[in-house]
């Protein structure tokens, strides 16, 4: 019998990401928009379980952004997301849900933590202010995956990815993340033969970054691990998985890589006025690759297919 599949936020850089795994599987999926279901309302969500019967949900709709798309709108970060979760997760228990996947972030771990980040770090020390509502809320989705696990036993998993990237990023300077943005930023400033780009902070922070389908595959590995197998590598009380590429590289590295990728050939200048943000952040996917996942694009390649798509977009 074939799996029932929900994909929430098919739309997204993830989900859709997830999406084109799924299809090659021959799963039925299930998808739908924001203007046929709001994961907002507990009533429609409630309503889509019963009516749709599905046995499996990828459960990566969130509301997502930037350092300054963070510090603009805290409230909207922390209200969307818990309501999203909260809603499809309990649903998912009621409707007797086999399996589900919550993905969370990277940055639910501790501003100082040990590097590279383990998994029980989590909760071990402060958060970085600049994103304080959003990773709250994505530590509020962890627990309460771990605790309808423990307490009505379902098989609920949940995973944390580094910082993404690849088709369907967001490239809004206003919200988008640094990659993205600063590769719009190169491509706009080349286009408009300018003779510098102002890039946020010092350039000093080193970011860890993964391809999208990598991790769609890593979602999918998790997904499809045996039960026993699974239980064996997570810890119940920290039951969340690590996904990164292992690598990391300061921005100013990242910046030199996006510039040589685009062609801009003018001068970067970094606006230390703007924050940093957390000063290294590299995560410890250990107990990931224990289930025999690991990840097949370099940052390198990763760049270039996320260029193309780019330039696909702006035509």
């Amino acid at each position: 019998m074939l799996n029932k599949i929900f994909v929430a936020g098919h739309l997204g850089m993830v989900g859709s990401a997830i999406l084109r795994k799924l299809k090659t599987s021959g799963s039925k999926v299930i998808t739908a928009n924001r203007v046929e279901l709001d994961l907002t309302n507990q009533c429609q969500v409630e309503n889509f379980f019963k009516k749709n019967k599905v046995n499996q949900v990828y459960l990566a709709a969130a509301k997502v952004g930037g350092i300054q798309a963070n510090n603009i709108y805290p409230a909207e970060f922390i209200y969307y997301n818990l309501m999203i979760q909260n809603n499809i997760i309990h649903s998912a228990f009621k409707n007797g849900v086999e399996k589900l996947l919550f993905l969370g972030s990277s940055c639910i771990y501790p501003k100082m933590a040990s590097q590279p980040i383990m998994e029980e770090e989590l909760l071990s020390g402060k958060l970085e202010p600049t994103n304080e509502p959003y990773a709250v809320a994505k530590i509020a989705g962890i627990k309460m995956c771990e605790s309808y696990n423990r307490q009505y036993g379902t098989d609920f998993r949940t995973i944390m990815p580094t910082n993404l990237y690849g088709p369907g990023d967001n490239y809004n300077l206003e919200n988008s993340h640094v990659l993205p943005a600063l590769l719009a930023k190169f491509h706009y400033a080349k286009e408009t033969k300018a003779s510098e780009v102002i890039a946020w902070g010092s350039g000093l922070p080193r970011r860890e970054f993964l391809h999208v389908d990598d991790m769609a595959s890593a979602s999918i590995c998790v997904m499809d691990a045996p039960y026993q197998k699974y239980k064996e590598i997570i810890d119940p009380m920290n039951s969340h998985l690590n996904v990164g590429s292992g690598k990391d590289c300061s921005i100013k590295e990242l910046a030199e890589m996006i510039s040589k990728t685009v062609g801009f050939k003018g001068e970067v200048v970094w606006d230390t006025s703007k924050p940093d943000g957390v000063p290294r952040k590299l995560m410890d996917s250990s107990k990931l690759r224990r289930l025999g996942w690991a990840p097949s694009i370099s940052l390198e390649t990763g760049l270039k297919k996320t260029y193309k798509n780019f330039l696909g977009m702006q035509e």
